[in-house]
């Protein structure tokens, strides 16, 4: 009797062991001699009990269940149904107007790492014609090896140097997870399947040194003339009420009301989009100055950050305080000061307008005082006590 020809499946469900004691489920299909994979976001877990055993046996029979329908879907395709994916979308061009839609609806600077991440992209692969269909896993991680081998600060910039820096951390952070998001909204608009960066171990960030001023060289600052009157009273009250740079830019009056002995400004934060009510001191009211039209803002003739940050240092150095401050650190001196007078964390996470605790914890960090009081206490071992 002829033995029966088995038929081998296009699309077959795999395991991948993680470090947390887990299996990842995902598909690894095969067609037209290339091989993708698609992740399941189901997980194996250690079979210690019978309903350990029961929900893995759940688990495994749905990871069945898509891999049978995305064989049909494949199927689907080959006999001229359309397939529910468009993965031969250019993937530049795409790309370009994530790039566009940015510009004037973010910050200068995030909307000119995403135009970096670009030209870093167009690096590392100059086909114009790219399409989704061709970024596979292999891809995304060969990016992720450039950006950590090969890529230099000011790439895009064609003046000579004497020599090529190498990314910063945060920069290789930042490029890559501009990818990601792009992979991200790809898939949300059904052009991809699953985002083949999902599995690519992401860059860890680079902790920053947060500059600040002391509550002392605040006071100097205040002393002391600055040659652009209104660069002065916007850091000061940057320093009062840990407002952003571009929040400040943007506040008018008619965000400014009176609410019994206290002035409250009701804005929406730019960077976030949350909206915040924040009571303010009568010496940062004081700083807007007199009061003008609902619409008129209440800092003008504040021009460009490089311009600002120099009238800034200037000023700083006339004070003779040497640090290396830019307008942003007017929120790192709100921020830490808050934390030295005493009030707890959570409020200060309010007061900032931060969603996240855990980045206010980094200001707390710098102001442990638990620890200054620790070392403190160690005892005397190079002298004699005197008698």
């Amino acid at each position: 009797m002829a033995k029966e020809k088995k038929i081998k499946e296009p699309i077959k469900v795999r395991q991948k062991p993680l470090q947390n004691g887990n299996i990842s489920l995902y598909l690894d299909i095969y067609r037209d001699g290339k091989r993708t994979y698609e992740f399941l976001k189901l997980y194996l877990i250690p079979e210690r009990t019978k309903e350990d055993k029961e929900k893995n046996r759940q688990t495994m029979q749905l990871a069945n269940s898509i891999k049978s329908k995305r064989i049909v879907e494949m199927q689907n395709g080959e006999y001229g149904f359309k397939s529910e994916f468009a993965t031969d979308t250019l993937f530049y061009p795409y790309y370009r107007a994530m790039c566009q839609k940015r510009l004037g609806a973010e910050s200068r600077g995030n909307w000119g790492n995403w135009f970096s991440c670009l030209h870093h992209l167009l690096i590392y692969d100059k086909n114009e014609k790219l399409t989704f269909a061709d970024i596979t896993q292999a891809w995304v991680q060969g990016f992720h090896d450039y950006l950590e081998n090969e890529a230099v600060a000011w790439a895009h910039d064609y003046r000579t140097r004497i020599k090529d820096k190498p990314l910063a951390r945060n920069s290789k952070l930042s490029y890559f997870n501009k990818l990601r998001a792009c992979l991200n909204q790809a898939f949300e608009d059904r052009i991809i399947p699953f985002n083949p960066a999902r599995n690519v171990e992401n860059f860890k960030a680079e902790e920053g040194t947060r500059m600040y001023l002391t509550i002392d060289e605040v006071r100097k600052l205040a002393q002391t003339e600055c040659e652009y009157p209104r660069i002065k009273a916007a850091f000061l009250f940057s320093c009062l009420t840990g407002l952003r740079r571009s929040d400040i830019l943007k506040l008018t009056w008619g965000e400014v009301h009176q609410q019994g002995d206290f002035t409250r400004i009701i804005f929406r934060q730019k960077k976030t989009q949350g909206q915040e009510y924040l009571d303010i001191t009568p010496q940062a009211a004081e700083l807007m100055g007199e009061r003008g039209k609902p619409n008129e803002q209440v800092f003008q003739d504040i021009h460009s950050p490089s311009c600002t940050n120099k009238a800034i240092q200037e000023w700083v150095l006339r004070a003779k305080i040497d640090k290396k401050i830019t307008f942003h650190c007017g929120r790192h001196t709100f921020a830490t000061m808050m934390l030295d007078l005493g009030t707890d964390i959570y409020t200060v996470s309010k007061l900032l307008g931060h969603r996240e605790l855990t980045t206010t914890q980094i200001y707390a960090k710098v102001m442990d005082k638990n620890k200054q009081k620790a070392v403190a206490n160690i005892p005397n071992i190079l002298h004699k006590d005197e008698e």
